[in-house]
């Protein structure tokens, strides 16, 4: 099934510790519908401007969410978020890109190491109810992850 253009429902779905754990990660028609635009909004625009785009993680399923270490009000399970990268492409560049140029809930410029381009990856939410265009870092402080308000190369 197709999403937008170029992105499948199979691509926003798929997760290696789904797989792996042989957890259904099945979206409802809500959560597709919120993948669609998703990709409508953010990812295919992306897309479109910067060829390949690599999804890491898009849609989970509870489970699937809670095997992945993700938050307990993730977007990742209504199916508003994706984890991306673009090769080629610094993170730190398309958190900023996305940042500077379309409306959204959140981006996170995940684990970045400055010097290191491929380090780390991009979240980025869209929930039409909620579109406040929060930027994070997101880094690790011992053996936490701590959110740092703005983008920080």
């Amino acid at each position: 099934m197709n999403l937008s253009k170029n992105f499948t429902l199979e691509e926003l779905v798929k997760s290696e510790a789904a797989l792996r754990l042989n957890i259904p990660n099945i979206p409802t028609k809500a959560e597709i519908e919120n993948l669609r635009v998703l990709c409508e909004k953010i990812l295919q625009p992306i897309r479109d401007k910067f060829g390949r785009v690599k999804i890491n993680s898009g849609y989970r399923c509870k489970a699937v969410n809670e095997a992945t270490g993700g938050s307990k009000t993730s977007d990742h399970m209504t199916g508003c978020a994706a984890d991306l990268e673009i090769p080629g492409m610094a993170n730190y560049d398309l958190a900023s890109h996305i940042s500077q140029n379309f409306k959204f809930t959140q981006v996170i410029l995940e684990f970045y190491t400055r010097g290191i381009p491929d380090s780390g990856w991009v979240h980025v939410s869209y929930n039409p109810e909620r579109l406040i265009n929060q930027a994070l870092t997101a880094v690790r402080k011992d053996i936490k992850t701590v959110y740092l308000p703005g983008l920080y190369a």
